[in-house]
């Protein structure tokens, strides 16, 4: 098994002093077997346990998402399977779309699964595939049932550089000559891309952006608005501005900042390995992957600083200038002695499982731990152990129900909560 992309915390740069070691641990009683992609550790990407935060109020501290599991989970679709699986999408009718990192993406119909998957898009001539590297993101127009149009991220090659492109689908199939690139940015490293595209209830796209890479962000993207790394995007696909392929909302909250990208929404992230939008509510919850200590849930608002790399979590990163005043702290994290490498999932909004109405259903690849998060306004965050999977959970997404699918990266399937107490 390769390395997921979604990074089990793994530092691998493009240069410098590395190396990739296969190794199998085992984390929380369960065995995580592959190629594990580690550091040479020394330099920034090295440090001591985490100190507390000056500025974090005792309410606020470390929430561990822990207790007996209440549920477990079932194949969806045993007839199919897929190479990689990073994400899954629905376009508003009964079909799935799954992406595969090497660069393809497959559809099917949810009700005639065993008919099985057909191509809908094929750009391995064009992706760069390995470790966090790959088709990364799949993201449809909110009027695609009428224009066709659809959006993915992707890693290109030579040099290294995030590729956000739009694509027309005809006849339920799309073509790699038709693309049309919206925006390029470099990557300086090969680790830490993000990847999510998502279309938000103001009909702009979303796009999720890692810092960088390496280890422990030597060029200290997460805080820097001159560059694109470490933030989360938000464009208008819809029109063009002067010398550009996109638009920039009127309303981004950089737009008058001199020195920054304009396109930023929010930054001071890690890593955010899958994000997706609350179908009520229209909050952007992230999973934001960490360095050597914290995973972390974010909630996603205008012009937010969410800490990276002064902060790990509730967690000073930085000590010599950790001070967590203006920044955006997690709603919830977690320790790796529970999961080292966080996957973002998504609000439960089904019918299918009223016990999960609204709370936020995240994992972690390394040890496949399933966890559910809940907000209460004036309360603490409950956080809740649901399943010990066994999988190397990549990706979640829903269907045109709102009902949840999980992704295991390993063996390429999808899968199903099933309560374990006969709780619907």
């Amino acid at each position: 098994m390769g390395q997921g992309p979604g990074a089990v915390n793994s530092e691998v740069p493009a240069r410098g002093r590395w190396m990739e070691v296969v190794v199998e641990r085992r984390l929380g009683g369960i065995a995580v077997g592959g190629a594990l992609l580690l550091a040479l550790c020394a330099g920034a990407g090295c440090r001591s346990a985490p100190v507390e935060a000056q500025n974090v109020a005792p309410s606020e501290v470390a929430l561990t998402a822990s207790g007996s599991p209440r549920w477990s989970v079932e194949r969806a679709f045993p007839a199919l399977s897929f190479e990689r699986p990073v994400d899954l999408q629905n376009a508003g009718d009964g079909k799935l779309f799954v992406v595969e990192q090497a660069g393809v993406i497959k559809v099917f119909d949810a009700d005639k699964a065993g008919e099985g998957a057909e191509v809908f898009l094929d750009l391995r001539e064009r992706v760069v595939d390995g470790g966090e590297l790959g088709l990364l993101g799949l993201a449809f127009h909110p009027r695609y049932a009428q224009n066709g149009l659809f959006f993915v991220n992707y890693t290109a090659p030579g040099p290294t550089r995030t590729i956000i492109s739009r694509f027309k689908a005809r006849g339920g199939k799309a073509e790699a000559g038709d693309e049309e690139v919206l925006l390029e940015f470099l990557q300086p490293y090969s680790n830490h891309n993000g990847g999510q595209v998502a279309f938000g209830p103001d009909g702009f796209l979303y796009v999720a952006v890692g810092d960088g890479g390496a280890g422990g962000d030597p060029e200290g993207h997460g805080q820097d608005l001159s560059t694109l790394l470490g933030s989360i995007l938000r464009l208008d696909v819809d029109r063009a501005d002067p010398g550009m392929k996109v638009a920039i909302p009127a309303d981004n909250p950089f737009v008058k900042t001199s020195g920054a990208r304009k396109e930023i929404w929010a930054y001071g992230l890690r890593n955010p390995w899958r994000m997706s939008f609350d179908a009520e509510t229209g909050e952007l919850w992230t999973g934001d992957v960490g360095q050597n200590a914290l995973e972390e849930v974010d909630v996603i608002v205008r012009g937010g600083n969410y800490g990276w790399k002064v902060m790990e979590g509730f967690s000073c990163y930085d000590a010599a200038r950790c001070d967590s005043k203006g920044l955006i702290l997690p709603v919830i994290q977690y320790p790796h002695t529970l999961g080292t490498s966080i996957t973002g999932g998504h609000v439960y909004r089904g019918k299918r499982h009223k016990a999960l109405q609204g709370q936020y259903i995240y994992g972690d690849f390394t040890t496949g731990r399933l966890w559910s998060v809940r907000r209460v306004e004036g309360q603490k965050p409950e956080g809740a152990l649901l399943a010990e999977t066994g999988m190397n959970i990549s990706s979640f997404g829903v269907d045109r129900h709102g009902e949840l699918y999980l992704l295991d990266y390993s063996s390429g399937t999808l899968h199903t909560l099933k309560s374990t107490q006969g709780a619907p």
